[in-house]
């Protein structure tokens, strides 16, 4: 069956889609209006996106890059970043600065002694101790048997100790040897010349340990009791010379005494 010429004519035509016009570059990149927002009914594809880094795209690499290198030089090297802080930074005052030998920089907060004071005072502790050591001691621990006196119609010029065979004699006062063998009447003795030129005479011992040239201090120990030469029994003959061998003898006892040693 055919459809007449007003029937074709009637026919609606074709719709035509409408393709949107481009918009002017300048309309494009305005920025919109403050209070404007995307339109509802705008495709995905009309939203604006970041605009890439352009031309500056090497700068920002190549800083990326160089904070990479900065961060990993310490785990590369093994050295450990170092950190300044005071005590004024965590709220503390003001902090004391102490160096590497334990001392205080801040010379108000502790002050020190020169060499010379510590060398003054370490003289003085030494004076001191010496002062605590005898200077002038019994020769021997005994019975005194005979005094400085006269005997046997007699004098007598020094002291007798009795003492057990062995018995240890010291120097009474520091001195020098300036002999020790035998001596007539006296078996074996020791004489010993002290710092005021007075000779000690130590008689009748059997051993002696020292010989001329030693110097011996106030209790260094340097015979033993004997019974040698003209003796009745085991003892020390004990004589000072003043001023010398040939010295006039004094009485040891008052010497002893006037020195801090009493028999």
């Amino acid at each position: 069956m055919s459809l007449s010429n007003a029937q074709v004519l009637e026919k609606p035509a074709p719709r035509v889609a409408r393709v949107p016009r481009p918009r002017n570059p300048v309309e494009a990149t305005a920025a919109p209006a403050p209070d404007a927002g995307p339109a509802p009914d705008a495709p995905a594809s009309a939203r604006r996106l970041p605009h890439p880094p352009g031309r500056r795209a090497h700068l920002w690499l190549a800083a990326l890059v160089a904070g990479a290198v900065l961060a990993g030089i310490p785990a590369v090297t093994g050295e450990k970043p170092v950190i300044s802080a005071t005590a004024s930074d965590y709220g503390l005052g003001e902090s004391t600065e102490v160096s590497f030998a334990g001392g205080l920089e801040d010379a108000d907060a502790r002050r020190g002694i020169s060499e010379a004071e510590a060398q003054a005072r370490l003289n003085e502790l030494a004076a001191s101790r010496a002062a605590r050591q005898p200077k002038t001691v019994v020769p021997t621990q005994g019975t005194l048997t005979t005094c400085f006196c006269r005997r046997w119609g007699t004098m007598h010029y020094g002291l007798d100790l009795a003492a057990p065979l062995g018995t240890p004699i010291v120097a009474a006062a520091d001195g020098v040897v300036v002999r020790a063998g035998r001596a007539s009447g006296y078996g074996n003795a020791v004489y010993i010349q002290d710092a005021d030129g007075n000779v000690h005479i130590y008689g009748h011992m059997r051993y002696f340990s020292v010989s001329e040239g030693d110097l011996v201090t106030a209790g260094d120990q340097i015979a033993k009791v004997g019974n040698e030469g003209q003796s009745t029994g085991p003892h020390l003959h004990y004589e000072i010379h003043r001023g010398g061998m040939d010295g006039r003898p004094i009485d040891p006892a008052k010497w002893l005494a006037e020195r801090g040693a009493s028999i």
